[in-house]
């Protein structure tokens, strides 16, 4: 909204773009002959806020009039950002227009910029939850092969100290911090392929009222997978590197790198918190509420199902931690009527509430197909299949209680951070 780059009209129809563009992944390099720009900027005359904001197409490099690359277009590199991870690519401050006339066209209409934006955005931020769930599946990866074969200890039931060690995944509390990096990676994963599926429907399905349904779902969805794949794997992956002591912390494994690089994913296209203003101050009260109802129908279908393939213990809890949700959600959006800044002050707590019902939610639908699949089983898939099921109990027994005393707070509407007083830190 407080975007300072100018767009300045040309005769010919282009602009002249004066400004700057920074924390640019890729800004410059040179594996290409040239590189295109989009950049954000204000057409003079323009509405004030974000309604006033353009989008525009910048080259590095202008056209010669053969087609081929020509002239610099005075795009220049104006520093380097020096990262603690995400080291294999370089991230820029470019400089628009500083030496010279920068050239940049129009994309589609002036003034509709950021909805030009999202289009991206919103795939982007998809993306980011995918990266986090490959950076938490490599370090659980490595954590489980590394207890499957290193020796260290005995049971606590073993008294005789000549016994040969045991290996680490042999530890109670190693298998618990192999499940609980398990229940995120893998969980962060189905989320994911969900979403993109979601993607997919909303231009495939057979239906309008099918595309519409899965257009809301995605909405509501969305900042849940940017966000929770970026937390819970950040655990996972400092999980992973408990499991394999100094070796995890050390760099002869990949797994201290794993946690530098995935800490960009709670930042990087839109930070965590601005998710969770997304999704309790826009996604959810959006269309009288039709995204998060539609969410609760396919969460109640796939508890029946889950029912009827056995697994009702699941369902249950899963339909308590949803019905809990609505509750909550009912109660904040009123006080978010009343007063919007203090009814905001716990999104965040809201979105670590809802991402665990999602991911108890996608859980429960894995270990539902895990359960039907076991009676055909092969012996080499069973494990696979128990490990499914047994870890779906672990997430709904273990983990979705955390929501117990968030909830509790969500209902006080506390807002303890706005009595703060800035001076007082």
């Amino acid at each position: 909204a407080d975007l300072r780059t100018q767009a300045i009209p040309q005769a010919d129809g282009t602009y002249h773009l004066v400004g700057t563009k920074i924390w640019i992944s890729g800004g410059d390099h040179d594996l290409t002959d040239n590189i295109v720009h989009l950049v954000l900027a204000r057409i003079a005359g323009a509405p004030p806020g974000t309604k006033g904001i353009s989008l525009f197409l910048v080259p590095r490099q202008l056209l010669a009039a053969d087609g081929s690359v020509g002239a610099w277009n005075h795009v220049t590199v104006g520093g380097i950002i020096h990262k603690m991870g995400w080291r294999g690519t370089v991230s820029t401050v470019l400089n628009f227009g500083e030496s010279g006339p920068c050239v940049g066209w129009l994309v589609g209409e002036p003034h509709r910029g950021l909805t030009y934006m999202f289009h991206m955005m919103n795939e982007a931020r998809i993306a980011v939850g995918r990266s986090a769930a490959a950076m938490g599946s490599s370090a659980y990866r490595a954590a489980l092969e590394y207890a499957q074969t290193r020796t260290q200890g005995r049971l606590p039931s073993e008294k005789d100290p000549t016994t040969p060690p045991v290996p680490l995944v042999a530890h109670a509390d190693i298998r618990r911090l192999l499940l609980q990096a398990k229940c995120a990676t893998e969980g962060s994963m189905a989320l994911v392929l969900t979403c993109a599926r979601l993607v997919d429907d909303e231009q495939t399905a057979a239906t309008e009222a099918e595309r519409v349904r899965a257009t809301r779902l995605l909405d509501l969805l969305t900042p849940i997978a940017k966000s929770w794949p970026s937390i819970s794997c950040q655990e996972a992956i400092s999980q992973a590197m408990q499991v394999m002591g100094g070796y995890g912390y050390a760099r002869e494994y990949d797994v201290e790198q794993l946690y530098r690089d995935n800490r960009l994913n709670q930042i990087h296209e839109g930070t965590n918190g601005i998710q969770a203003i997304d999704l309790l101050g826009r996604k959810v009260p959006q269309h009288g509420g039709a995204a998060l109802q539609a969410f609760a129908a396919w969460v109640q279908a796939d508890c029946a199902a889950a029912g009827a393939a056995g697994l009702s213990d699941l369902a249950e809890g899963v339909e308590g931690a949803l019905a809990a949700l609505g509750d909550v959600t009912g109660s904040l959006l009123a006080a978010l009527q009343a007063d919007a800044t203090r009814g905001l002050a716990n999104a965040s707590v809201y979105l670590e509430v809802a991402s665990r019902v999602v991911y108890a939610w996608i859980w429960l639908r894995q270990a539902t197909v895990a359960q039907r699949a076991l009676p055909t089983a092969s012996t080499q898939d069973t494990p696979w299949y128990r490990g499914k099921i047994d870890a779906a109990r672990f997430y709904v027994a273990c983990e979705l209680p955390k929501n117990g005393p968030e909830l509790a707070l969500l209902r006080r509407n506390d807002a303890i951070a706005l009595t703060m007083s800035p001076d007082w830190f």
